[in-house]
């Protein structure tokens, strides 16, 4: 989508008083950027999500970085919005209300071009235990919903706000009868969008159930050690370089080992962010495999610890869906560890190998 002031001037026709676009032909364009950014602050600052023993809330829009334009051409009227919004959350359950934890909710493309129940939007929580995997799973569960109702609220306010003025009155029309937004085909169902969108699949926290809500959390966690006989820098650098991530996984990987960096393996079918990165100490990510419910991540964390002959490799991973959790462990060795160690020889001692 071309930025606000890129467009072909030959093009664009400014409004005038005078009211010289005759019959809407020429293309009128205003910016609704500004507005946008300030009304998606207003619709999520302080939003609250809550149930009888969870609340929820938004704290903050950590990001809100995109555009949006209206253009009316031949007197019909087109929207263009393309946003990238996090928004930071925090939440407790009621039994223990001094605890509070938090999160981030990211919607990474919100556009014109995708259905309101078609967009992504991923949960993450800071720190990753019981408690705060139930709150994570409440948020995946009916939180997403009712952010998509204020993404639904801002989307039909933006079509009525800026449709004002922008179609004007033909020769012979009545003078409200150029009111554009009784023209508008979709406003009606972007109205009530909100209210009849629902998840497709139910995951949920750990053995925790939560009358009313309307779906029952169960995900497992799983811990396990590998010993590697290499230094913890050769093991960091096969699990963030990508040529050694290809190498083992004999695929071609996509690795951007940064804060927020993607990562693809597998032909797609592992994917995530990456988190945190302490070199040759930690490793963080939101780690899932595509045939899960969307929008849903594990949280993995890899950390290492160098000794005098090898180094111990630990990995916690938080938030498997119950019915995947039998197979992991079986999978992180045979595609990852066991991978790593017949690819790059760190199975083997030094004195073993002499």
């Amino acid at each position: 989508m071309a930025k606000w002031g890129e467009g072909d001037p030959r093009w664009i026709v400014e409004e005038r008083p005078d009211a010289t676009n005759v019959n809407n032909w020429h293309w009128t364009e205003k910016n609704a950027t500004p507005w946008s950014k300030d009304r998606l602050h207003q619709l999520f600052q302080g939003f609250k999500i809550g149930h009888s023993d969870i609340e929820c809330a938004v704290d903050s829009v950590d990001k809100c970085s995109g555009e949006a334009t209206v253009n009316n051409r031949k007197g019909k009227l087109i929207f263009f919005y393309e946003w990238e919004l996090v928004l930071k959350w925090s939440g407790k359950l009621l039994k223990n209300s001094e605890l509070s934890h938090k999160g981030k909710l990211t919607i990474p493309n919100l556009s014109e071009e995708n259905e309101l129940a078609d967009v992504e939007i991923t949960v993450t929580i800071d720190e990753s235990n019981d408690e705060s995997e139930t709150l994570k799973q409440f948020m995946y569960n009916v939180g997403r919903d009712r952010v998509r109702q204020q993404l639904a609220s801002y989307i039909r306010e933006l079509k009525e706000e800026y449709s004002k003025n922008l179609i004007l009155p033909k020769k012979g029309d009545d003078a409200g009868a150029g009111n554009p937004v009784a023209n508008l085909k979709d406003a009606n169902n972007t109205r009530n969008a909100g209210q009849n969108i629902a998840s497709n699949t139910s995951v949920a926290a750990p053995r925790v159930n939560i009358s009313g809500i309307g779906c029952k959390l169960d995900v497992r966690t799983l811990s396990m050690t590998e010993e590697f006989h290499c230094s913890a820098n050769d093991l960091y650098n096969a699990l963030t370089k990508p040529e050694m991530v290809t190498a083992f996984t004999r695929a071609p990987a996509k690795v951007d080992a940064v804060r927020g960096g993607e990562f693809i393996l597998y032909g797609g079918n592992v994917l995530g962010k990456f988190e945190e990165l302490v070199p040759e100490k930690k490793i963080q990510q939101s780690w899932r495999l595509k045939n899960w419910s969307s929008g849903h991540y594990s949280n993995v964390i890899i950390e290492l610890e160098e000794t005098s002959s090898s180094t111990m490799m630990s990995l916690k991973q938080t938030g498997i869906p119950a019915p995947e959790y039998d197979g992991m462990k079986t999978n992180w060795y045979r595609y990852y560890w066991h991978s790593i160690k017949q690819t790059f020889g760190f199975g083997t001692s030094i004195s073993d190998a002499l």
